[in-house]
């Protein structure tokens, strides 16, 4: 009897986690920035958390938007692909066995084993085998735009309300500071939560992302302490 051996694998969760943690981090990066550099202008804590909301909702929109909008192109052109790929078969079967039985040359089997890989998967689903080892389509990469731009604009909500609601706990004269740390730890949480489901190495994505926030930070910190702009 065939003993299954299972694995666990972390590709399933590519396409909902690159959309999750782009959202996460650009909401508490861009909404920490936005607040530490209208504080550095001196401005009052009212106006400073109406910033914040005003950029919450903003960013949430514009990420929606912008993952519907370059899924949904990457999903046309899957999908183009996929109708050219039917009519070539429909039109010359021999020739796109021949095409599958190279690629599986190519990764190495014998050229009777590919033929013989090639003919017996076209013969289970064609459509599926060229899919997957010719164009590189798969049910578990396949593009979402919807899926992408729900999460994108709820992990950034979810996101930017952690330096904007840090706002509320510290005085006038420790906001920066207190901002900037709130936001650094939110984002060492979400680098170490991503490098758990993804399965990468903890310490490389915590520096990555607390690095980058914080060069942010210090950037729309500086611009506001020397022209007074909100940014």
């Amino acid at each position: 009897m065939l003993k299954i051996h299972k694995e666990k694998h972390r590709t399933q969760h590519i396409g909902w986690l690159r959309a999750a943690v782009l959202g996460a981090n650009d909401g508490i990066v861009s909404v920490a920035s936005l607040i530490v550099g209208v504080a550095a202008a001196q401005t009052a804590t009212n106006d400073i958390i109406i910033a914040g909301i005003a950029g919450l909702v903003a960013g949430a929109m514009s990420m929606a938007a912008g993952e519907y909008i370059s899924v949904s192109s990457q999903a046309d052109t899957e999908k183009a692909d996929i109708e050219r790929e039917k009519i070539e078969l429909e039109t010359d079967l021999e020739s796109e066995k021949e095409e599958l039985a190279s690629i599986y040359k190519g990764r190495g089997l014998s050229s009777d084993l590919a033929e013989q890989v090639a003919e017996q998967l076209m013969e289970h689903d064609a459509l599926g085998a060229h899919a997957r080892d010719e164009l590189g389509i798969s049910e578990i990469l396949a593009a979402r735009p919807i899926q992408a731009a729900l999460s994108s604009a709820a992990t950034f909500a979810v996101g930017a309300a952690m330096p904007l609601i840090s706002v509320l706990f510290f005085s006038p004269s420790f906001l920066i500071l207190g901002v900037s740390f709130t936001s650094l730890v939110c984002l060492a949480l979400l680098g170490i939560f991503a490098a758990k489901i993804g399965g990468s190495p903890i310490i490389k994505a915590v520096l990555r992302v607390t690095f980058w926030g914080a060069f942010a930070m210090l950037v729309t910190a500086g611009i506001g302490s020397l022209f007074g702009i909100a940014i």
